[in-house]
């Protein structure tokens, strides 16, 4: 499947290469709307996300130009919006068959999940899976560590949220990561899922207070062993919530 991206920020395409690329997406990316009209044909987009905020004028031009022959069940179109991005200008989009709003930024799990479930809508369960991300909690027992390739020190944090195809991650101490560059791969990593210890190669996909991983490769075995681990949370987040529901019970009993 392609996914063809109308954008001008380096910094954006890092972001929905993270959050979309393992769904099995092939990344098409233009930053010139005149030119991804001339060759959309040929392409052939399963999917389309423009940047309002880098084409504030061009986009209308551009979704009708597509909505004239792929229809909103066979194209779906995203619209990556600005802090600026007007009500007015909402109402627009939907009247000319845009699919949804993101903020660009994607700097929420809210705005993450939309993403996803707007492409999920059109595609097979078996890919949707791939790219769902879990928000890290305590009982899940994720962990993450990497060493820093500029000084060679370990850097040490919590996993906020993780997907089969990379995490999010709050360092420790912000200075540790600050001397390494966007799209760095980092050969030196360590993920902890439940009672294992994996050893992703991983690229540095986004910068900031929380960064974002995304996973290269693992060593053999180890990809499906986080496969597994991800497909048990449902069951696991059961059991956490049937122990929590006794721990009152038990001390009821206790003091009588």
């Amino acid at each position: 499947m392609k996914l063809l991206l109308v954008l001008g920020s380096d910094e954006t395409h890092n972001l929905i290469s993270l959050y979309v690329k393992p769904l099995g997406f092939e990344l098409i990316r233009y930053g010139h709307v005149l030119k991804a009209m001339d060759n959309i044909d040929e392409i052939d987009p399963a999917a389309i996300i423009i940047s309002a905020r880098d084409f504030p004028r061009h986009w209308k031009i551009l979704v009708q130009f597509i909505r004239a022959e792929r229809a909103k069940e066979v194209c779906p179109i995203i619209l990556l919006k600005g802090e600026n991005f007007s009500i007015e200008e909402a109402s627009k989009a939907s009247f000319l068959g845009v699919s949804g709003l993101v903020t660009e930024a994607l700097d929420k799990p809210s705005e993450i999940s939309r993403l996803q479930g707007i492409l999920g809508r059109y595609m097979p369960v078996a890919e949707k899976r791939r790219s769902h991300r879990f928000y890290a909690e305590p009982w899940q027992r994720f962990g993450f560590v990497f060493i820093n390739p500029k000084g060679n020190c370990l850097v040490t944090g919590e996993v906020k949220d993780i997907s089969l195809g990379g995490l999010s991650f709050l360092p420790d101490n912000s200075s540790s990561i600050k001397d390494i560059n966007l799209n760095t791969e980092l050969d030196e990593c360590s993920l902890r899922t439940g009672d294992s210890i994996l050893s992703p190669r991983c690229r540095l996909a986004k910068t900031g207070r929380v960064i974002s991983m995304e996973f290269l490769s693992f060593p053999d075995g180890e990809w499906e062993t986080l496969n597994v681990y991800i497909d048990f949370l449902p069951m696991l987040e059961i059991k956490n919530s049937q122990r929590d529901h006794e721990k009152p019970i038990a001390s009821l009993q206790d003091s009588a």
